[in-house]
């Protein structure tokens, strides 16, 4: 009886349906898997700005020496130890690097060479934050506490935290004294000055939303806002966002735990090596590594008409730091001069340890001006004096000597 019912059966019909019905199956999971994207895909990412104008010798030539001139006036015979550029349209006008990367080992510093941008770091943070803003992740007006739920300042929204007017206290400070709020002995994290403000009864230095106040706090707060909002921890949000559509292959986020024994250190006025502390896991206000180079790849991007949408790239310009009337203001993210000729001044610099920064973006004339030493030095923030070689930026250098 079952013999003559497996001749009545089309055995090959049968074969021929559990294949096509196992390879519909592949199908349908090969649809599903590319159909799912992954987070690296939905981040909004920069975009490098396109081939620019070439600038010709003539104009190299007319400016050349007097950056020259500059150059050996601040840093006579090479004593920077750092690096030094100049560009217009994304071409290098001039550059210099000099000094040791690191003395013990008789390294020097090169164009490949990163170091801490300390406060520089800011304007990247702000970046992938208006990033988020501008792919409709965030709201320059959300409050902080609908993102970092323990987040104890009702009234702080994100666009306080990148201007700098939350009145928040600083974290160096309210963790410096009291072990009762902080042992020194213990690395400090993101999350943790997020834990303290969150049970330690941190009180205001100011009312929310009253006044400018400069604070690091704030930056650190923004950095755990893009990992809460990427599902990426801030070091690999930024390589995705920023750092590997750019280009910039020589730029990464400090981990004190991993690469405290190979980063360039920074050295004291005197050449005295300068250690770690308790503060140096703490990111998004400083602990980007990067080079001249890259930060010119970086600043061109942020002068890519796809950068942000023309309302929000006003708003980042807007100064939020003027309750006194004078030139000097804040932006989101970015410090500047403006005065009443109507010429602006868009720059940022930093300091940390013994590294010091300076980067300066004249939009007008698409020029860039970039100083990174890690060796302690005022001189770094001075390359503001080459802004008049190339426009009309009235300042008078007197009065800040």
């Amino acid at each position: 009886m079952k013999m003559s019912l497996l001749k009545k059966t089309k055995i090959p019909q049968i074969l021929f349906s559990i294949l096509v019905l196992s390879s519909c199956g592949k199908a349908k999971k090969t649809e599903t898997t590319a159909a799912t994207p992954t987070v690296e895909d939905t981040l909004p990412k920069m975009k490098p700005l396109g081939p620019e104008p070439k600038i010709s010798q003539a104009y190299i030539n007319s400016v050349v020496g007097r950056i020259n001139h500059f150059y050996n006036k601040n840093w006579p015979n090479n004593t920077m130890n750092g690096s030094f550029l100049v560009a217009r349209n994304g071409q290098i006008i001039f550059e210099r690097y000099n000094g040791f990367a690191n003395k013990n080992e008789g390294t020097k510093i090169t164009a490949e060479t990163p170091v801490q941008i300390a406060s520089v770091s800011k304007v990247l943070t702000a970046t992938a934050v208006l990033k988020l803003v501008n792919a409709g992740k965030l709201d320059l007006d959300q409050k902080v506490n609908t993102i970092l739920k323990t987040f104890p300042y009702e009234e702080c929204t994100i666009r306080m935290l990148l201007s700098h007017r939350t009145g928040m206290r600083n974290y160096a400070y309210f963790t410096d004294h009291d072990k009762s709020v902080w042992d020194r002995h213990n690395q400090l994290t993101n999350n943790d000055i997020l834990d303290i403000l969150a049970t330690k009864n941190i009180g205001l230095e100011s009312t929310t939303g009253t006044r400018f106040s400069y604070c690091n706090t704030n930056y650190a707060m923004l950095a755990l806002i893009i990992e809460k909002i990427t599902g990426l921890k801030y070091k690999e949000a930024m390589a995705e966002m920023i750092f590997k559509p750019l280009g910039m292959t020589h730029t990464y986020i400090f981990d004190d735990d991993k690469e405290k024994k190979t980063i360039v250190p920074s050295y004291k006025g005197n050449g005295a090596e300068i250690g770690f502390d308790y503060l140096d896991n703490v990111y998004g206000d400083k602990n980007v590594f990067s080079t001249a180079r890259d930060l010119l790849k970086f600043d061109r991007g942020r002068n890519s008409p796809d950068f942000l949408k023309p309302e929000l790239l006003k708003q980042v310009y807007t100064g939020y730091s003027n309750e006194r009337k004078g030139t000097k203001n804040y932006g989101l993210g970015i410090r500047m001069i403006n005065w009443e000729t109507g010429q602006n001044f868009y720059f940022h610099n930093g300091w940390w340890h013994g590294n010091t920064s300076s980067y300066i973006t004249l939009m007008k004339e698409h020029v860039t001006i970039i100083a990174l030493s890690n060796k302690m030095t005022t001189k770094t923030y001075a390359v503001r004096k080459l802004a008049p070689i190339f426009g009309d930026y009235p300042f008078n250098f007197k009065e800040e000597e």
